[in-house]
């Protein structure tokens, strides 16, 4: 391929074409594993922020939409969001029947849009508030996402 142009003593112009060095077989390789090396520990370590109206419960996908949230009927939302431990999108009828501690939001009409299933660590995280009467009479650390109760 003629990428480069270069003047000659004549005055005209010659291109030449481009070079580019040989890759030896295992550089991509290693660059990649290297790259994992950098990567995975930064993902261990991964903290996800809860918004402050985020309330903690126990989640059991019956038939969805259908849920138990705390051993109270509900229901998701139109476009619910379910985030697994791994902060990737859930489908809910993979969930069915199975129990998680979770955080999650409700809509201005009572249904639960957002829902994060918990890692050990983050449902360690005590106290949070479970009903919207004790996230009123809290207060919240969004930096350190955690609650005080006042």
């Amino acid at each position: 391929m003629l990428r480069c142009v270069a003047p000659t003593l004549a005055g005209r112009s010659v291109t030449r074409p481009r070079t580019r060095a040989p890759l030896r077989p295992g550089l991509p390789m290693g660059l990649a594993a290297v790259g994992l090396a950098v990567v995975l520990p930064a993902v261990a370590q991964f903290s996800r922020p809860f918004p402050a109206t985020a309330l903690r419960g126990e989640l059991v996908v019956t038939q969805p939409p259908e849920i138990t949230l705390s051993d109270q009927p509900a229901r998701l939302a139109p476009g619910a969001r379910i985030r697994g431990q791994d902060n990737l999108l859930q489908m809910s009828a993979a969930l069915v029947g199975r129990k998680f501690a979770v955080h999650y939001t409700l809509d201005p009409y009572g249904l639960v849009r957002d829902v994060w299933i918990l890692t050990p660590a983050e449902a360690a995280r005590t106290p949070w508030p479970a009903t919207p009467q004790q996230a009123q009479r809290w207060s919240f650390d969004a930096a350190a996402q955690s609650w005080t109760p006042r």
